[in-house]
Parts: structure tokens; C-alpha cells; sequence
């Protein structure tokens, strides 16, 4: 049926394509990357199993959104990946999250808005607009449990 094929001529710039030709639409695009994480917590006022010390393998998922660049991109992977680690993660992985985010119950209804917020206001910097063009979170989701997660959305977060 379909046989394995050596493609005959690899496409080359300005030669096959042109620059001009890399950027094909004009619209808004979102691109979605996942991160996990490890991290103990416990909530307070709370009765049941969670009041107690105990820790997760928590899943995010960013929904990002903007305009393409002259290339095609909106937004490298790489560079979003880069964002997380630098400016998100170091307060989340294998930290004990009772201690490392600002005064909260580290519920995941609230994680969520926090983690949103963050990626918002790094996305909002001068530099960041000028690169990735238009850039701003769709959504956030943060799994708690392989079957459980909390979301926030931009049209929410916007609201307030």
C-alpha cells in the first residue's frame, strides 16, 4: 500500500521556498505544552486526607496564544519550556508548596490561578511581546491526580 519513500530533493531556502512564502496565515494560533512536577503539601481547614503532609505528581498544560513571526513560529517550544523552568518550576518542584508560594491553601483551585498569573506576567514583558507577537495564556490546567485537575482560563481571569 504505502511503501517508505526517500524524498527526491530536500527543499532548500530562497531556492524552493521563498522567506516571504514561511509566514502562511495572519490569524491567532495557541500552542500547548505539558510539565510535570513533584511537590508535598497539605491543606488547612480542611477535614479529611489531605489535612496531612503528603506530596503529588502534578501534570500542568499551557495554552498559549499569538501571531506568528516572520518564520512560522508563534512561540518555540523550547522557549516556552525555558519560561517554566526559570521563572515557574523553581518554586514548585520538590518543594514542600505550604512554604514556597505566597500565603495560600495550596488547593489546586488555587495553584492554578497563581501558576496562570505567573506565565501571564512573564508572557507580558517588553521583550516578550516584541519577540512573541500578541503572546498571552489561553489556559492553564494543573492536575493534581491522573483524573483530577483545575483550570483557569483567560475569559475567567479576566473578568475580575
Amino acid at each position: 500500500m504505502y511503501g517508505f519513500r526517500i524524498v527526491d530533493k530536500l527543499q532548500k531556502i530562497d531556492e524552493d521556498i521563498k522567506r516571504d512564502q514561511l509566514k502562511y496565515h495572519q490569524k491567532r494560533v495557541m500552542i500547548s505544552k505539558e510539565f510535570t512536577f513533584d511537590a508535598a503539601h497539605h491543606l488547612h481547614a480542611y477535614e479529611g486526607k489531605c489535612k496531612n503532609l503528603h506530596g503529588h505528581t502534578y501534570k500542568v498544560i499551557f495554552g498559549i496564544s499569538g501571531y506568528l513571526d516572520e518564520r512560522g513560529l508563534m512561540m518555540d517550544f523550547a522557549d516556552l519550556k525555558e519560561i517554566w523552568k526559570q521563572e515557574i518550576e523553581i518554586f514548585l518542584d520538590h518543594r514542600y508548596l505550604n512554604e514556597t508560594l505566597p500565603p495560600m491553601n495550596t488547593t489546586a483551585e488555587n495553584m492554578v490561578v497563581w501558576i496562570y498569573e505567573k506565565m501571564q506576567k512573564s508572557l507580558q514583558t517588553e521583550e516578550r511581546q516584541q519577540q512573541y507577537l500578541g503572546a498571552r495564556v489561553e489556559f492553564v490546567r494543573l492536575f493534581e491526580t491522573p483524573t483530577s485537575y483545575a483550570e483557569a482560563r483567560r475569559e475567567w481571569m479576566e473578568l475580575e
